[in-house]
């Protein structure tokens, strides 16, 4: 199993608000509509319109792998919300890590795949990208508003 983490980073609320928001996922839908559209690269719009977002669930299209959905696999409050991809061909996991920091919260985002050696190299720089890019979006959502 391969690990990747992103670095940790600060999280503007305390850590129930952040908690309250991120484990309910129809929350990500409001972030989502908040986005400006020139932020959205041009090639990625479909991708972005195609998101669907429910209570406990997630799912988009992912480019070559086709449709991708996350499913809450585990929720340990306030601390671990853990998503599981389904209908992969591969066993993945999303975990967002929660850490109390007075008034405001750390966040560690770790994904955890089942990668074939083989094909290790052509995939860990990709979802290191996104574990770390994953980290950065939640650092700008305003958990106070």
């Amino acid at each position: 199993m391969a690990e990747f983490k992103s670095p940790e980073t600060t999280l503007y609320a305390p850590i129930e608000r952040v908690y309250a928001k991120l484990s309910n996922l129809e929350n990500f839908k409001s972030f989502l509509d908040k986005i400006p559209a020139d932020k959205i690269p041009a090639d990625k719009m479909e991708q972005f319109k195609s998101i669907e977002v429910t209570a406990d669930s997630i799912a988009f299209q992912g480019g070559p792998t086709g449709a991708v959905k996350f499913v809450v696999a585990e929720k340990r409050e306030p601390s671990l919300i853990k998503l599981k991809a389904a209908d992969l061909p591969l066993s993945l996991t999303l975990e967002l890590h929660l850490k109390a920091d007075g008034d405001n919260c750390r966040q560690q985002t770790i994904i955890n795949a089942d990668i074939p050696a083989m094909l290790k190299p052509m995939v860990a720089g990709p979802l290191q990208k996104v574990v770390d890019q994953f980290g950065s979006v939640l650092s700008a959502i305003p958990f106070n508003d």
